[in-house]
């Protein structure tokens, strides 16, 4: 490409990872068995709808009693790869911890842009909020971190209702500033100049809505990344959580554990 996208290798994550390329099938594997061991149970709920496209569907993992909450995890993927079947055992935690998790997949880029993705995740939050009860908490990681902090932005129309169930916003390695993108490979796929990229950036938002916000990112990621999930948390005020010697494909793992401290922080406990 040519010589100006120039930030290519500050958001690679793979290169700077050992046995990247292992990851994806590991997830899969893992996200397989714990779908089916909870199908099996009776405690899962797979492949609901909450709109017309064909990827707006999302599964719901449901604990052993009546849900304390629910939390509503967003995949990454830049946007651009992966849906929500392969991050199912990271609902292992929370239903321990007797909470609801919901899954949503959504229409990726290039087919849409990124704008269009933040809008179908609302949709999904309506959704979600319709067929549960109590507080909802939001998880993000990498685009999903954008995108569940997109929430809380104020162009980002949420009816009240939906918005006053939100407890805790957790961006996982978020990306909040989404220019630095506009110079990348990937931009082929998202399309973005200076100014719609700005314009899809929670960091742009000043007034955030007041839900509490946790930023965590792994201390062994890339830089821009740690500096991503940074500027946001100074922005809008929010805890950040720097979790030594983890990178950008295990700082998640933790979602799985129910006494983690990723956890704990993604349900305000």
């Amino acid at each position: 490409m040519s010589e100006n996208q120039s930030n290519d290798d500050a958001y690679a994550n793979g290169a700077y990872i050992d046995g990247a390329a292992d990851y994806p099938a590991r997830w899969e594997g893992q996200a397989q068995d714990w779908r089916m061991h909870e199908n099996t149970a009776g405690r899962a709920r797979l492949n609901l709808v909450y709109g017309d496209a064909l990827r707006q569907k999302f599964d719901l993992f449901l604990p052993e009693s009546k849900p304390l909450g629910t939390l509503i995890f967003v995949h990454g993927g830049y946007w651009k790869a992966f849906d929500n079947k392969s991050w199912s055992h990271l609902a292992k935690g929370a239903q321990a911890r007797g909470w609801a998790v919901a899954m949503p997949s959504y229409t990726l880029c290039p087919e849409v842009k990124i704008a269009d993705i933040t809008e179908e995740i609302r949709q999904a939050l309506h959704h979600i909020a319709s067929i549960t009860q109590g507080p909802i908490a939001l998880a993000g990681h990498s685009a999903g971190g954008h995108l569940v902090a997109r929430m809380l932005c104020q162009d980002v129309p949420l009816a009240p209702e939906v918005a006053d169930r939100i407890v805790k916003v957790t961006p996982i390695s978020p990306l909040s500033d989404l220019r630095p993108l506009v110079d990348t490979e990937m931009n082929i796929d998202f399309a973005m100049n200076a100014e719609t990229a700005w314009a899809e950036s929670p960091l742009r938002e000043v007034t955030p809505r007041t839900v509490p916000v946790a930023c965590w990112v792994g201390g062994g990621e890339r830089p821009a990344f740690i500096d991503q999930a940074t500027w946001l948390a100074k922005a809008w005020g929010g805890d950040l959580n720097i979790d030594a010697d983890l990178h950008h494909f295990n700082v998640i793992d933790g979602l799985a554990d129910e006494h983690s401290a990723l956890l704990m922080a993604c349900l305000g406990l």
